[in-house]
């Protein structure tokens, strides 16, 4: 039975791995000043990044409707896909899986799984890929469900922010902790497992990179790793130099974090995501 996998933008996946398991994504909007974009169609992510500091207006981000689903659902069965697996960011963070499930109760050609990811960024990326090469070797729906659901409790997104900034010019975080924060120059930690937003606050850059690695240490052994930055890459390379002995040998995605997450997040900031559990490989 042929099974296609759909997600969003916020997946954060390389194109190459996108095309090559042929993953459908649906993208979210980043709206600046009067204009709408799709996130990583219409405007790339070093621009945004560039651009973001000198905005007049903070951007604002968007879920896709409803059509946007249903448009992705029909064209996977006009090709003959038997059945459907909708994975999306966290409904803790955005309504993105609600639309989903509201498109998939409207459409009746094949069915369709709606599956929250519970994480971010590659932190979903990971669930996205490891259920499409699933279904090119065949598994069946209830394999692939069941392999996310060993995934999930094992799954961890972390980084530091460069500043409170964006996260105050975006409304996601209380005023007076902004200026705080402002004024004590803190860099705050954020963080995301099992569905559930965290965060810390550390005085220093070199502080709040070495926290990174302590938390790193605790979620050994590593599986899996990817390197997360916001238009950062000298700066996320650097971190990976520091943690070499924490991950496994092999491929490691580094990525500019979408922009539709980086709104919020802002510019400068450096973090991983990770997959732990038992690994047989060299560290």
């Amino acid at each position: 039975m042929t099974i296609k996998i759909v997600t969003d933008s916020t997946c954060d996946l390389p194109a190459s791995v996108v095309k090559e398991l042929g993953i459908t994504v649906v993208p979210l909007y980043i709206n600046i000043e009067d204009k709408g974009y799709l996130d990583g169609v219409e405007i790339s992510r070093q621009e945004f990044y560039t651009r973001l500091p000198h905005f007049p207006t903070h951007p604002t981000t968007g879920t896709p409707g409803t059509a946007a689903f249903l448009q992705a659902y029909h064209g996977l069965a006009s090709e003959g896909t038997e059945q459907i697996l909708s994975i999306h960011i966290s409904e803790s963070l955005s309504a993105t899986v609600k639309v989903a499930e509201a498109a998939a109760l409207d459409f009746d050609l094949v069915p369709v799984t709606v599956r929250d990811s519970q994480q971010l960024s590659l932190g979903t990326g990971f669930q996205v890929e490891t259920a499409a090469r699933m279904a090119k070797e065949g598994k069946s729906m209830d394999e692939i469900l069941a392999a996310l659901d060993q995934m999930t409790s094992r799954l961890f997104v972390a980084a530091r922010l460069d500043t409170l900034e964006y996260l105050r010019r975006s409304g996601r975080m209380n005023a007076f902790m902004t200026g705080l924060g402002s004024l004590l120059q803190l860099k705050p930690i954020l963080t995301m497992m099992n569905g559930i937003p965290g965060s810390e606050r550390v005085r220093t850059a070199e502080k709040a990179e070495a926290r990174l690695i302590k938390l790193l240490k605790k979620h050994q052994p590593v599986e899996r790793f990817a390197l997360l930055h916001t238009n950062a890459a000298q700066k996320a390379e650097a971190l990976l130099e520091r943690i070499a002995g924490l991950i496994p040998a092999g491929e490691i995605y580094s990525v500019d974090i979408t922009p539709v997450i980086g709104a919020h997040i802002g510019p400068g900031a450096i973090g991983y995501a990770i997959l732990s559990g038992p690994f047989s490989g060299k560290f």
